[in-house]
């Protein structure tokens, strides 16, 4: 089997990263590989969902009160077991879990970073086949080194992330991760088992003709959200249309989609639910900081998501996204609900 040097792996392209910054430690970028090799255990069992008993739900709910699915449950554990047996992270917290897991050893207090994730966004589609993903946030300590890290490690506003990123199982395995110095895709490569850099240095196009929203909660959302979509849904060529809804259910796959080709993802609150239903340190913070560093926006109707301060491990929030034409097209629609 030949492979094309040409083509980077993951490894390859930290370490080629670090060349840059000669007084770099290279802890982050050990971290980011430790994630890959995560997500390739997960990978590899959510291909064979349907052939082993990992389907369905486990019988327990979480802090939102979801019905917990066993492939959340395995896929915690991996992120969790290749963290804590690395060198390069202090403590986690997930969107499994009711509070941070500190790992309290030498080595770990060593360690600059903290990492939040949502180990298996959309896992309710899995039994449909339809495409899930991993989410994943970094910070640097603000505690003490030498020392346990704590809540307020985690409890850090976006724009104090160091790196974000998400892994997409689908038709391929996907993982895109982003630094301020900008955002890449590495394809999985199962021939060789190892990410490849397939998408160098993304950018989300300024506009697009796609919105992703759950429609069937239309008359839950507020008169500015509504107003928006009813604008999408009169798009034609006059004004930049047609627009055309692209809804999965599963966020990793409608934000990925909509960074690559433009378009907006929402999340409103409803009257049910005002605050919405995402979290914002699993899910919106690493997407916000993601797709601002391609050029797009990210708000939860009023504020920039990325100077929110968390007060909780588990704060939900509203959630708009995408391409910054269209986001800016929302916000004056939103105008209305401030």
């Amino acid at each position: 089997m030949s492979i094309n040097r040409q083509v980077l792996t993951l490894d390859e392209f930290t370490l080629q990263q670090l060349r840059n910054f000669p007084s770099a430690t290279g802890e982050l970028s050990r971290l980011l590989r430790d994630i890959g090799l995560a997500s390739k255990r997960v990978n590899v069992e959510v291909n064979k969902a349907g052939l082993v008993d990992i389907l369905g739900d486990h019988g327990t709910t979480n802090i939102q009160g979801e019905e917990v699915k066993k492939m959340d449950i395995y896929a915690n554990n991996q992120l969790i077991g290749v963290l804590k047996h690395g060198i390069s992270c202090a403590g986690i917290g997930s969107e499994e879990m009711d509070e941070i897991e500190i790992f309290d050893d030498e080595i770990s207090n060593q360690s600059k970073y903290v990492c939040l994730f949502d180990p298996l966004d959309g896992s309710s589609n899995i039994d449909v086949n339809v495409s899930i993903g991993t989410i994943f946030g970094i910070y640097k300590r603000v505690s003490p080194l030498g020392s346990p890290c704590t809540i307020e490690d985690f409890l850090q506003p976006g724009n104090r992330q160091v790196a974000a990123g998400y892994v997409i199982y689908g038709s391929s395995t996907m993982l895109v991760y982003a630094t301020k110095r900008g955002v890449n895709g590495f394809t999985l490569d199962p021939q060789i088992g190892e990410f490849t850099l397939s998408h160098p240095d993304i950018k989300c196009p300024p506009t697009g003709r796609i919105y992703s929203v759950n429609h069937g909660n239309f008359f839950q959302y507020s008169e500015g959200v509504r107003n928006y979509i009813n604008i999408c849904q009169k798009k034609d060529k006059s004004n930049g249309g047609p627009y055309t809804q692209r809804y999965i259910g599963s966020m990793v796959a409608d934000v990925h989609r909509n960074l690559i080709k433009g378009g907006i993802f929402t999340y409103p609150g409803t009257i049910d639910k005002p605050k919405g239903k995402l979290r914002l340190l699993y899910e919106c913070n690493p997407f916000a900081f993601i797709v601002e560093v391609a050029g797009g926006k990210a708000t939860n109707g009023k504020d920039r998501i990325l100077d929110i301060q968390p007060t909780e491990l588990h704060q939900r929030t509203p959630f708009f996204v995408g391409s910054v034409d269209m986001m800016a097209e929302l916000e004056t629609c939103l105008e209305i609900d401030k």
